[in-house]
Order: structure tokens, then C-alpha cells, then sequence
């Protein structure tokens, strides 16, 4: 799976490269690496570090999604099927250092107002395991707001130490410290001081918005 996604982003930087009349020598100085270093990039042997990713999006003037997606994925993730609905990404797992559109991630989509996808940039996760029981449940889905913090009480979407995704409650207490919070009584709270999430790390990658239970 990493090989194909570096041969998507290989194509895909090439054809950027070319639409926006930009040479390999000039993604070089941009982005301050070495010649040999694009070269590995644009023939799919190596892929650029996540923030590395996104400063060649800006360069270019694209979405992120158009370096990481497939043609077709990549259309589909900004088509609207109808004048008030847009596809957002289903993923099945976000992890730390991987995009959380890289092609790898994507297995299915879902659709959300037009007016909300304006808020922000949005994705979606299934629920797995029983810790946010009975309001969500095994298969549910989440729609989630990409966002780096949140307030005391929301239900976000958190990494762990570079670990998938969980979904929790976030607590927050005046010296700094945080819980992350199930619904299910089987499952204590976790709990992080400053240093702990400092040292662990743990990170808020997204808000919950919506849920969408099975049928």
C-alpha cells in the first residue's frame, strides 16, 4: 500500500508540476531539499514528510488531496452531487505522520450540507469497539471536524502516542491537565498531565459534529 501511494503522489506531482509550468529545480529551491531528493519523489521512490506535503500543496495553489488521491478520488472529493450536498472521506484509520487523506486511509464516502463543509475541512470515521456505548455504537459514523483543540465537554477524535484514533469526551481542568472520557462505565477515564501530554504525546485532531448510527 505504501508503494502505490508513493506512485500516486509521483503522478500526481508530475502533473502539477507540469499544469503549473514549474520545473523539479524549482520544487527544490522552494521547498529548500536537493535535486536527488525531488528526483526520488517525482519517480515514486520516496514520498515527502507530512508538513513537507502540504507546503508543496500551498506551492502549487491545490488541495492536499490532489497530490495524495488517485484522479478519480480526488474528483470525487470535491463533487456535489446535487447544489446542497458534498462528499466527505470515510477513513479507516488516521495515525500520526500519515495524511488523513492518503489514498490508504479513504473506504467509503459519506455526503454533508454544503453550508457545513464551509465551516471547515471535514472527514468521517467508523466507530470500532464498545468505550462510547450506548450513544455510539459498533459501526456507527462520525463526521468530525478537522481542528487542533477543542472545549471542555466536546466529543473529539484524539492520537495517543501516534496511535489510531479514539474518540472521546475531553475534559479539561485548570492546572492543564486532560481526561479523555468514555461514555461506557467499563472504561476509566485516561488522564494526562502538561508533561504527560507533553512526553506521550497526545494530540486533538478533530471534533465531532454528527453522528450517524446504523440501521
Amino acid at each position: 500500500m505504501e508503494d502505490k501511494l508513493k506512485a500516486i503522489f509521483a503522478d500526481n506531482l508530475k502533473r502539477w508540476l507540469q499544469k503549473r509550468n514549474k520545473s523539479q529545480v524549482d520544487l527544490a529551491k522552494r521547498m529548500n531539499v536537493s535535486s536527488p531528493t525531488v528526483s526520488d519523489w517525482v519517480n515514486g521512490k520516496k514520498m515527502p514528510r507530512a508538513d513537507k506535503l502540504q507546503s508543496i500543496a500551498n506551492w502549487l495553489s491545490i488541495d492536499l488531496t490532489d497530490l495524495l488521491m488517485d484522479r478519480e478520488s480526488s474528483s470525487n472529493w470535491r463533487k456535489f452531487s446535487n447544489g446542497s450536498a458534498v462528499r466527505i472521506p470515510v477513513l479507516g484509520r488516521v495515525a500520526a505522520g500519515i495524511p488523513l487523506m492518503a489514498a490508504e486511509n479513504v473506504i467509503d464516502w459519506e455526503e454533508i450540507p454544503a453550508e457545513m463543509a464551509r465551516d471547515g475541512e471535514y472527514f468521517a470515521l467508523y466507530i470500532y469497539g464498545d468505550s462510547m456505548e450506548p450513544r455510539m455504537c459498533k459501526g456507527d459514523i462520525i463526521v468530525i471536524r478537522k481542528q487542533s483543540d477543542a472545549d471542555d465537554g466536546d466529543i473529539v477524535i484524539a492520537l495517543i502516542d501516534g496511535q489510531d484514533a479514539c474518540c472521546k469526551r475531553l475534559r479539561k481542568y485548570e492546572d492543564g491537565t486532560i481526561a479523555l472520557v468514555s461514555t461506557n462505565p467499563a472504561y476509566k477515564p485516561l488522564y494526562f498531565t502538561p508533561e504527560e501530554q507533553r512526553q506521550t504525546p497526545v494530540e486533538v485532531i478533530g471534533k465531532v459534529k454528527e453522528l450517524r448510527g446504523r440501521l
